[in-house]
């Protein structure tokens, strides 16, 4: 059986971690995660949510939920401080402490006062701010059996009232239990920006049902909607399910799933995402998954199952932060003890106001706090994915957002990824123009070539056929003559049938060879444009050649720009791969403006290449849509899939990363956000450890007060959290 439960009050990892060991050791509990970036517990085992709980709360942490219970969003609440602070009884308590320890600030650390009352308040303060602490120290130290930052604070504010030092004990004890809350809620903010995105799905949905032969209107629920439901969606509103359209004609803005602001057309037999806004005109939609199973919940499940795969640096930050600890508590202990014992030093605090050498081996133990170093990570990595996924970029991981910034070179796929997939009737020749044309109304034998051709293919859903049906509605010659009658498909050569009793054949060169009419001038001309990449589509009218096409399968019109930018980024190499022929490479190539290419591959041909551009540049990510580009998805450093109608599932599974919108104009950003992110990432690991160092040191020549060794690493970690939530804004 498998639970999944929401915890409230974790501020970094440890607080992952010691949640982790702890509830593991329950009776039939066969594996945890927890996942200090969504705050979500999945447990699998024979244990009740009751024991669960117990254990969670024994921790000194709370369930926010129920197991599978959805929780709602709670707005407002993590964009104020003090309203974070007074939602739990241990923030409140530290909020009453920073109010209690203000006089001794003032007093006694600024002006030197020494008053009884003053150490009577900041007593309380210590007791109000350090119980939760306390409590939390000993619970762990029971049920982990390891010591933790709460009991190294602990033993630091007994040592300071040991030697007298009262109001410092209770500053130390405030700012500490002020700084977790202040990581809690920058952490908060963090979650929320991965539970923001469910926002955009409207709760509720209009239904169409027929009652005594009239269409009737009900507002419902989205959870009580059903596959095959009909709803109505008014201009202006979101559209709340994935759906096709059954009628009515729109525009529909897809930023939510795409990244993509511009207005997409939609009419009957359209596809539609739930969270999209609906245009100037209303839509009937045929509802096709259930609320939990559409795009927008698949998109948010994969960014929070993302935020659990760590980056190599996130894991290594992790082992230090478990060895860092107990090595500053073995150096406060030398500190504290060798000095007094070999060297005759002050143990306690001398009359010239001079630090002992107990109390520089208690500073040790405050700066010893591992929090900005652990936080420092995950915040950068959660901020960056969810930045991402409202660019309608999804990262399956922290590892692969990593990956993506080692990335020295990109390899394409060319159908469906660098073009669109589909052919585009380019050119048009007649019997009286011997010469490929432009498509143009003004040809009256071409028009009515193409007006043939449509007749017989208009109902076919080969993609050949569909470009055939596109030119002929721009040419208004889709209706000229009616469907074909006999029609037949010729296996290897085309398609034939009878127009207005007269037969006609659609098909390639190979057909016009098998005993059609045409001069040895026509073979020389299509043999050279078969040469230059392009498909030909010829019609035949009762055995003799009256027209011919070119199709090209037309880059899609952001490849250009996208790749254009990552050279300008600093990639070194962009490379196609493509089975296709080398005339049909090079014509590609020229246009959308790679650096080299290759062609004649067969799908293990492309992991063999990409073997040797690894071998060349460096890390390389592989860029595909379809199954046959699943084996170099895998084998690439980064494997990045193409989203749209047409990719296949294969592809989008083995990916590390999906560009949810159907071209490459979000990789740019993608890429840049990687190398920012992971440039923040260093950048906070080495100022935590830079920082923390320095007051090491100070603390052990006796330069800093314990008071300001708890300020130093509040401030360190309130930094790092909001250098890496500056990954949400990135553009």
């Amino acid at each position: 059986m498998k639970q999944t439960f929401e915890i409230k009050g974790m501020d970094c990892e440890d607080c992952a971690r010691k949640i982790s060991s702890g509830v593991k050791k329950l009776n039939k509990v066969d594996d945890i995660q927890v996942n200090f970036a969504t705050g979500k517990m999945v447990i699998s085992g024979d244990v009740s949510a009751e024991e669960i709980e117990k254990r969670v709360r024994d921790l000194g942490y709370e369930l926010a939920d129920k197991q599978n219970e959805a929780r709602p969003l709670e707005t407002g609440k993590e964009g104020n401080f003090f309203g974070y602070l007074w939602q739990s009884t241990v923030t409140r308590l530290a909020l009453i402490g920073a109010v209690l320890i203000l006089p001794g600030l003032i007093f006694a650390e600024i002006l030197g006062y020494e008053w009884w009352w003053v150490d009577a308040l900041a007593l309380l303060a210590l007791m109000a701010a350090g119980l939760p602490v306390v409590v939390a120290a000993f619970r762990n130290l029971r049920i982990n059996r390891s010591i933790d930052i709460n009991f190294l604070m602990t033993i630091a504010a007994t040592g300071a009232i040991f030697i007298g030092a009262i109001v410092e004990a209770g500053m130390v004890m405030v700012l500490f239990a002020m700084g977790e809350a202040l990581e809690g809620f920058t952490a908060e903010k963090a979650r929320h920006s991965i539970r923001s995105l469910m926002a955009v799905v409207p709760a509720r949905a209009t239904r169409l049902f027929s009652q005594e032969g009239f269409i009737q209107e009900e507002e419902v629920d989205i959870k009580n909607l059903r596959v095959g439901d009909h709803i109505l969606v008014r201009p202006g509103e979101r559209i709340p399910m994935d759906g096709v359209v059954t009628e009515g004609v729109s525009s529909v803005n897809q930023a939510s799933i795409t990244g993509e602001s511009a207005m997409v057309p939609k009419a009957e037999g359209d596809a539609v995402f739930a969270s999209t806004i609906n245009g100037e005109s209303a839509l009937e939609i045929c509802v096709t998954h259930l609320s939990e199973d559409n795009t927008i919940s698949r998109v948010i499940h994969l960014v929070e199952e993302a935020q659990g795969k760590r980056a190599r640096s996130q894991r290594f930050i992790d082992q230090f932060a478990r060895w860092y600890t107990p090595a500053v508590v073995v150096l406060a202990t030398l500190v504290t003890t060798i000095p007094p014992i070999f060297f005759n030093q002050p143990f306690l605090n001398p009359d010239d106001g001079s630090f002992g050498w107990l109390y520089r081996g208690l500073t040790l133990l405050v700066i010893s706090c591992p929090c900005a170093l652990v936080i420092s990570t995950p915040v950068s990595i959660i901020s960056a994915i969810s930045n991402a996924a409202r660019h309608g970029v999804l990262f399956k991981g922290g590892m692969h957002l990593e990956a993506l910034a080692k990335v020295k070179v990109f390899a394409f796929d060319k159908t469906g990824t660098l073009t669109k997939g589909s052919p585009v009737i380019v050119g048009t020749r007649s019997d009286s123009h011997q010469e490929f044309k432009p498509i143009s109304a003004d040809c009256g034998e071409c028009c009515r070539a193409i007006a043939l051709a449509h007749a017989v293919e208009r109902r076919s859903q080969h993609p050949l056929a569909q470009a055939i049906r596109h030119v002929a509605e721009e040419l208004n010659a889709d209706e000229k003559f009616a469907p074909a009658s006999e029609v037949e498909v010729l296996p290897g050569l085309g398609v034939s049938g009878m127009v207005e009793g007269k037969k006609v054949h659609i098909g390639s060169h190979r057909m016009l060879d098998d005993g059609f009419q045409h001069s040895p001038e026509d073979c020389d001309q299509f043999k050279q444009a078969e040469k230059e990449g392009h498909t030909q589509i010829h019609v035949a009218v009762d055995g003799a050649l009256v027209g011919s096409f070119l199709a090209v399968d037309a880059p899609r019109k952001t490849s250009r720009a996208a790749l254009a930018a990552l050279k300008e980024a600093g990639v070194k190499a962009l490379v196609m791969l493509t089975g296709d022929s080398p005339m049909v490479a090079k014509q590609i190539a020229e246009l959308v403006g790679v650096t080299e290419y290759r062609a004649n591959l067969m799908p293990q041909d492309k992991v063999n290449v990409l073997a040797e551009l690894r071998q060349k540049y460096g890390a390389v990510a592989m860029l595909g849509d379809g199954i046959n580009d699943t084996p170099a998805l895998a084998a690439a450093d980064v494997g990045i899939a193409i989203g749209g109608a047409h990719s296949s599932a294969q592809a989008l599974e083995t990916a590390d990363v999906t560009l949810m919108q159907a071209d490459l104009i979000e990789l740019p950003f993608a890429w840049r956000l990687s190398r920012r992110t992971m440039n923040v990432i260093h950048f906070n690991i080495a100022f935590a450890i830079g920082v923390k160092l320095l007051f090491m040191i100070l603390a052990m020549l006796g330069l800093s007060t314990m008071w300001m060794a708890v300020v130093a690493d509040v401030g360190i970690s309130i930094l790092v959290t909001l250098n890496g939530m500056r990954m949400l804004r990135f553009q």
